[in-house]
């Protein structure tokens, strides 16, 4: 936990002993997110950056996490080497991936591959959230980060710049503001009061625990993601000796009687039941081996997914815009949001960097006319591609439904129907191997990334 230094009634503007002033930044958000925009954002030697993060302590749910090749490489380029290590997270023995199995046989129906990725250090990687949190806390000043700050107001001026009031009647004022806190963003309420979540008919149970109460057990080694006809099933090790199981149910978004809140504790005894006897068709047992790491599982949680429409715009006011899930709430679909968002913050560094490259940053700050390029640049970098998976998810919305009634109806899916569907699934590499230099290239035009002015740390 980081200590929570005094600001009350105090403007960061106006802080600090640099005799050249400083783009001030403040970050709205501790998470992956957060970090992933502070890191990035210091690397810019004319930047200045403060992390308000709502909770008194870090804690970071939702369990495990998978980052893709891309969130992979983007940590590298920012310095995260730790991340990539093989000592905080797990990757495929066999390089796959993912492997899908058949729920009963256990046969495989079909594997993901790397497509453009040759390099190790880069296949996708399975990690506990904490442990990828703390590689990312490692690489942020601590005094920089405040902890129990909730933002309750954000006020941007043309003028003055942004002033955020916090729940403990606490305030700061910044240069810019980026909303990166989370799905429920606040930063987002402000700036669009109307945008809505909705269910996307996906409920997770997560659960995460030490790897030794499934040692004796008899499991495929890779990652696997069991496919049944309404529910699935993934485990996987996440790294230093953890464990994560996650069970997957189709539900009804629209059903009034399914209360399930976000980290909800969930019976033990109906997860096991959920796995025993396929509801839908009342044929045999899932793979013993489903069953035994179900048995082994000590606790699981619910996780109803939540996605929501694509924002006409991300920034605001030439003084705010939104990273991560506040930006782009997309239900967790494609395993994808932690690499998402850590893209998202180096591509708002490349486009801080080229409006207002670090050599030149002195002895002024940027413009407002300066700060729009900057957000434009940003936009148009990442926004065509995450609004491409939105676009995806609710595809997946939409076509879910229908399987839904059927299956409530007593129509149920053969094995040939479950594996044609498993064998025509969406190929994902587009959004894991996605590269974002080469979007922001294309952003600005560039023929070639080397004129642009990297620092050497980053090239």
């Amino acid at each position: 936990m980081h200590d929570t230094p005094d600001i009350r009634k105090t403007s960061s503007l106006e802080s600090g002993s640099d005799e050249s002033p400083k783009l001030q930044v403040a970050v709205v958000g501790g998470g992956i997110a957060g970090l992933s925009v502070a890191i990035s954002l210091l690397q810019h030697s004319g930047v200045k950056v403060q992390i308000y993060e709502r909770t008194k302590a870090f804690r970071e749910i939702g369990a495990s996490i998978s980052l893709g090749p891309n969130g992979l490489r983007t940590l590298e380029k920012l310095g995260v080497e730790s991340a990539l290590d093989g000592s905080v997270c797990s990757r495929q023995i066999s390089d796959y991936p993912m492997i899908y199995r058949h729920w009963r046989t256990g046969e495989v129906i079909a594997r993901d591959l790397h497509k453009t990725v040759k390099t190790k250090k880069h296949f996708t990687a399975r990690f506990h959230r904490a442990h990828l949190h703390q590689a990312l806390l490692e690489h942020v000043p601590r005094e920089i980060v405040h902890m129990g700050k909730k933002t309750v107001s954000i006020v941007a001026d043309r003028e003055d710049g942004v002033t955020l009031t916090f729940e403990d009647h606490t305030t700061a004022k910044a240069d810019i503001c980026v909303g990166a806190d989370g799905i429920h963003s606040n930063v987002r309420k402000t700036f669009v009061p109307d945008h809505t979540l909705r269910r996307t008919g996906w409920t997770a149970m997560r659960s995460v625990f030490d790897a030794s109460l499934v040692k004796d057990i008899n499991f495929p080694e890779d990652a696997s993601h069991w496919i049944g006809p309404d529910r699935s099933f993934f485990h996987s090790d996440i790294g230093k000796g953890m464990f994560t199981v996650v069970g997957g149910l189709h539900t009804d978004p629209s059903d009034p009687t399914d209360k399930a809140e976000w980290d909800d504790e969930y019976s033990m005894a109906t997860f096991r039941e959920l796995y025993k006897t396929d509801m839908s068709t009342n044929l045999q047992d899932w793979h013993p081996a489903v069953r035994s790491l179900i048995e082994a599982t000590p606790y699981t949680r619910l996780y109803p997914n939540m996605a929501g429409r694509p924002l006409d715009t991300w920034s605001f006011s030439q003084r705010v815009t939104l990273a991560g899930d506040a930006a782009h709430t997309h239900g967790g679909a494609f395993a994808a949001g932690g690499s998402l968002a850590i893209d998202d913050a180096y591509a708002l560094f490349l486009a801080l960097n080229h409006v207002w490259p670090a050599a030149l940053a002195n002895p002024r700050k940027p413009t407002i006319e300066q700060l729009a390029e900057v957000f434009r640049l940003y936009e148009s970098t990442r926004k065509p591609h995450i609004d491409k998976i939105l676009g995806a998810v609710h595809l997946q919305v939409i076509g879910q439904k229908p399987k839904t009634e059927d299956l409530e109806n007593g129509n149920t899916e053969t094995d040939e129907m479950l594996e044609e569907r498993v064998r025509n699934r969406p190929d994902p590499s587009w959004i894991s191997e996605h590269d974002v230099e080469d979007a922001f290239q294309r952003a600005i035009g560039a023929t070639d990334l080397a004129l642009i002015k990297i620092p050497s740390k980053l090239a």
